[in-house]
């Protein structure tokens, strides 16, 4: 499980005095935790795998758009900052797949729902994140699926 990997990597970072990667890893198992926290009252919680890597991609989100704002504003430091805390959630996310598989999947799941348009982007948008969603960035996987179905 994902969950164990970044808990292991939090004992190895305090042992090996990495500070940085250690305060990156405190930083991912808070969020976990506050997730948790939150499913606690949700009548379906998904498996577990699948909130880490939902919870990952939202950090790494976050700390991306961060990196451009402080390269926007001068401040090449902090940008540093968030890009060694990007680099340590990647190690846990897993592999992304590439433009070539997405397109393929999107042609698969578009001929099995017999979509033809844009008015079938939903369904299959739907269905490509259910497939495959810890696996795709979502927002580049929406225009994808635009440009199969235009």
């Amino acid at each position: 499980m994902i969950r164990d990997s970044i808990k292991a990597a939090q004992v190895t970072a305090m042992k090996a005095g990495d500070k940085p990667r250690l305060a990156a890893v405190r930083l991912i198992l808070a969020k976990l935790k506050d997730k948790d926290i939150e499913l606690r009252t949700a009548s379906v919680v998904p498996e577990d795998d699948i909130i880490v890597v939902d919870v990952l991609q939202k950090m790494a989100k976050q700390r991306r758009e961060s990196i451009a704002l402080y390269v926007q504003g001068n401040r090449q430091e902090l940008a540093e900052v968030e890009a060694a805390e990007v680099a340590v959630i990647e190690e846990f996310l897993p592999a992304r797949m590439s433009v070539e598989d997405t397109k393929v999947a999107i042609e698969a799941i578009k001929s099995e729902l017999g979509a033809s348009g844009m008015k079938d982007m939903g369904k299959v948008i739907a269905e490509l994140k259910a497939r495959h969603g810890t696996m795709l960035d979502m927002g580049a996987a929406s225009g994808l699926v635009k440009a199969a179905l235009a």
